[in-house]
């Protein structure tokens, strides 16, 4: 619940600034939380990115201006930020479908994106299987791209970088090199499944919020991996660890999407942790010809 209260206060202060600049590294603040983690907790829980959220309210607001008083288009599109009545009214006709000029005409259909009210919703579904587990420190190695928090088209999905690290081959190779599973891989002996080679996991970069790596990797042994490969140390952390399957490949993503939501929206209000500023992981398993996905999510006790 503290979470949501958080994320509550996050959103009154986009509302009271959608006229001003908005850094997002406030409005996270205002969330006591990493803007990393919070832009990645916003969008799993409103199924939203940060920055089509503020664009949306802008222009929602902007619209009942439009109608309900004279401003006029140059003073509206300065008023929310942008750079020129063009840029505005290019972006206002891609979210209502009509024209600011037309937006006074008597009957003219156009959207409204209200403020979002953020509220716990206990449906009785199947339960999240998890544990809470402390892993010692590791390296890992493989092919990194950079993923944005906000949507940017200008950067590939953890998805797109799957398929196109397959289609290209480099999946392959990199699981080529591929060495053995640290011992600590191996602690849970009951699993059904065996881990695949290849995993993914997301990590900060750098001091730019608005993006993060994402890297396809194997576990660093005792040699060196070959040198194209980006290497990365991984301190010891605690994990919440939730597993789904068997379930089928073709459905993997689907379903992943649906317990990284459940994640944010169930478990991690209601529980005594928060993320922590560190790598998280998504391994893959397989038996008997069906999936299976664990998400490793880093912790540290609320405050």
């Amino acid at each position: 619940m503290d979470v949501f209260r958080r994320m509550s206060r996050a959103i009154d202060y986009i509302e009271e600034n959608l006229t001003n600049e908005i850094d997002f590294g406030a409005v996270a603040q205002k969330a006591y939380c990493s803007s990393y983690n919070f832009q990645r907790m916003f969008s799993f829980i409103t199924d939203v990115t940060l920055a089509e959220y503020v664009r949306r309210r802008r222009l929602t607001q902007a619209a009942l201006e439009l109608q309900n008083s004279g401003i006029c288009i140059v003073d509206l599109s300065v008023k929310y930020g942008y750079e020129s009545s063009a840029a505005f009214s290019r972006a206002f006709y891609n979210l209502h479908g009509v024209k600011p000029s037309s937006a006074r005409d008597g009957g003219v259909l156009l959207k409204s994106y209200p403020k979002i009210s953020l509220q716990i919703s206990i449906k009785g579904e199947k339960p999240m299987e998890y544990r809470i587990e402390s892993k010692p420190a590791f390296d890992i190695y493989g092919i990194e791209t950079v993923c944005s928090t906000i949507g940017d088209e200008n950067y590939l999905s953890s998805v797109q970088h799957w398929q196109k690290c397959a289609k290209n081959g480099e999946t392959s190779k990199l699981e080529e090199s591929a060495g053995k599973f640290p011992d600590f891989m191996k602690a849970n002996a009951s699993k059904p499944y065996d881990y695949c080679a290849i995993n993914g996991a997301s990590y900060p970069r750098g001091t730019r919020n608005d993006i993060y790596q994402y890297m396809l990797f194997c576990f660093k042994g005792a040699e060196n991996p070959p040198p194209n490969y980006a290497t990365v140390h991984v301190p010891a952390a605690t994990y919440a660890i939730f597993t789904i399957g068997p379930i089928k490949w073709e459905d993997i993503y689907d379903l992943l999407g649906k317990l990284q939501k459940r994640i944010f929206t169930e478990w991690l209000p209601t529980s005594d942790y928060e993320l922590a500023e560190a790598a998280d992981f998504e391994f893959f398993g397989s038996a008997g010809g069906f999936a299976y996905v664990e998400l490793w999510y880093p912790l540290k006790k609320k405050m």
